[in-house]
């Protein structure tokens, strides 16, 4: 079991930018690929995925988001982030970190953290 901790969720005005962090605990297997992505769900919709950023670095949107939210990753911190810009009161919901994580036998494992809320307001 892979804990992954969210933090960095808050109150924002409309227009206001946060930046999310999930904080990765150590595996206990080295994975073969691994990617990373943030979902976020609010009362009344299903969960959509946010965004994704695979092994290769390849970093894809959903279409709500492009060209406001940039996912990235700090190996050394052993974190991925989530940068929110020009936020909107849709925006708020509850965010979540997840990743999918690859084993040489191409099993593939999913762990999630319990997530933080974002709330854009005014």
């Amino acid at each position: 079991q892979v804990q992954l901790v969210e933090s960095g969720g808050g109150l924002v005005q409309p227009g206001g930018s946060l930046r999310l962090s999930c904080l990765a605990g150590a595996f206990t297997f080295r994975p073969y690929a691994m990617n990373w992505n943030w979902y976020r769900q609010d009362q009344e919709n299903e969960r959509e995925l946010v965004a994704t950023l695979t092994s290769s670095g390849r970093t894809t949107y959903a279409d709500s988001v492009k060209g406001r939210f940039t996912i990235s990753e700090d190996k050394t911190k052993s974190t991925v982030y989530l940068q929110m810009s020009s936020l909107k009161p849709e925006d708020t919901a509850v965010y979540h970190c997840n990743t999918r994580v690859w084993d040489s036998h191409s099993n593939a494992y999913d762990y999630w953290g319990r997530g933080t809320q974002v709330t854009v307001s005014s």
